[in-house]
């Protein structure tokens, strides 16, 4: 079992210590709720923008090239993340190695110098990483189901942000972006791993996190639009993407847990509803799938299928008839046995990896204020009666959004 201690540093960062026994490892993360949903419309892709920048050096380590090297000489494996939910900055280390590490991130992520001219240079870095997705068809599908679902509520903008927007940001506004929204009190500092070499003299550097206070609430989601969004491109290959809102309460993790192996059955993995009919039986797709997702304040379940383009329409309507015969007839026990087991396997496996557990810590405390204890995790998903998934299937009803890139019309999708 792993041991966990919480603390709230004087600056208001809650720091989590999760000791995982059998491990040579350690990752150390730090996260805010200061992901793209929490900004306004005219800063739509400055959380990312800002994880770029930080990048660019602190106090100690003042240039990028000592960030960078500083990280390989530790043999440390240094990246950072923006969703809708949180932005996040993580490295995983040997532990003997992790004071080092944890000095590293809080000096460039706590007291970043954010310079003017390297701003100005990472503008055509992050321009070119928005280019880079919307010549992949599949990126763009994902863009558009965000839009085609949520419209302009910041759910439904690229986390990436509109080229046209990084152009104009300035030094004083990432500067109050960040002031605003990297709060101690919405946010967490998390070592996980090997702990050996970890005493309380870290937790000074964590300290070195601004004081700031509390941030507004976000925009609550708003109901679900069923849209269809269709990019028009004359390909063989069309790339399809659908979104349901299912009736669950996001703020139970029991039905978080039964909407995840709802989810496995559908199309999770090989021997899922679609994957088996769509691929297997009907060989109408290579790639076919379902994913859940649950915001603090709404649930997602999206499915998705990457598939010859005169085969597109047909394989739509078969799998809105899947989701129509799980919700009127239900699943089978042996199908919900079988996903229960395999979505709980998943999870075990990627929590050999501490930086997985690093992050869903990061999700449970930040997004939704839960437990952060691994094994409950594990246990939820173990623990998941047929009757709760059967609740699930029966809650996902037939409005749906409907994103496509390929030769297709908005019609087509009617």
């Amino acid at each position: 079992m792993p041991k966990i201690t919480s603390t709230t540093l004087a600056n208001g960062l809650p720091l989590h210590r999760v000791h995982l026994d059998g491990t040579r490892a350690t990752t150390v993360l730090v996260a805010f709720d200061a992901g793209a949903r929490t900004e306004r419309p005219d800063e739509n892709g400055m959380a990312h923008f800002l994880e770029h920048l930080v990048f660019k050096g602190g106090e100690k380590y003042p240039h990028y090239r000592d960030v960078n090297e500083t990280a390989e000489r530790l043999g440390g494996v240094l990246n950072a993340y923006t969703s809708h939910d949180l932005v996040a900055f993580h490295i995983t280390v040997r532990a003997e190695s992790t004071p080092a590490a944890i000095d590293l991130l809080t000096d460039f992520a706590g007291r970043p110098h954010l310079d003017a001219e390297e701003l100005d240079r990472e503008r055509g870095v992050v321009i070119q990483e928005i280019q880079r997705y919307k010549d992949q068809p599949a990126a763009v599908a994902e863009q558009l189901i965000d839009a085609a679902g949520f419209g302009d509520h910041p759910l439904g903008r690229p986390v990436l942000g509109p080229e046209e927007h990084l152009r104009t940001f300035t030094r004083d506004a990432i500067v109050a972006f960040r002031e605003r929204r990297w709060s101690g009190a919405r946010g967490g500092a998390f070592i996980v791993g090997n702990l050996e070499h970890v005493d309380d003299s870290v937790n000074e550097l964590f300290e070195r996190f601004p004081t700031l206070p509390e941030p507004e609430p976000y925009e609550p989601a708003p109901p679900l639009r069923t849209e269809r969004a269709v990019e028009q491109r004359d390909t063989n290959q069309s790339h399809l993407r659908m979104l349901y809102r299912p009736q669950i309460d996001v703020t139970d993790p029991r039905q978080r847990a039964a909407l995840t192996i709802y989810a496995t059955l559908l199309g999770g993995s090989m021997g899922s509803r679609l994957f088996d009919e769509i691929r297997e039986q009907r060989g109408l797709a290579y790639s076919v799938w379902a994913v859940d997702h649950a915001f603090s304040d709404a649930p997602a379940l999206g499915l998705g299928a990457g598939l010859a383009s005169d085969k597109c329409l047909e394989a739509y309507e078969r799998m809105r008839e899947i989701v129509t015969e799980l919700r009127e007839e239900g699943p089978t026990e042996s199908e919900v046995e079988r996903a229960r087991a395999y979505a709980a396997g998943r999870r075990v496996l990627a929590f050999e990896n501490t930086n997985a557990v690093a992050r869903y810590a990061a999700t449970q405390s930040i997004v939704y204020g839960e437990d952060i204890d691994p094994d409950a995790a594990i246990r939820l998903l173990d623990e998941v009666s047929f009757a709760e998934v059967a609740a699930v299937a029966a809650g996902v009803d037939d409005d749906l959004a409907v994103a496509c890139v390929g030769p297709h019309t908005a019609d087509d999708f009617s």
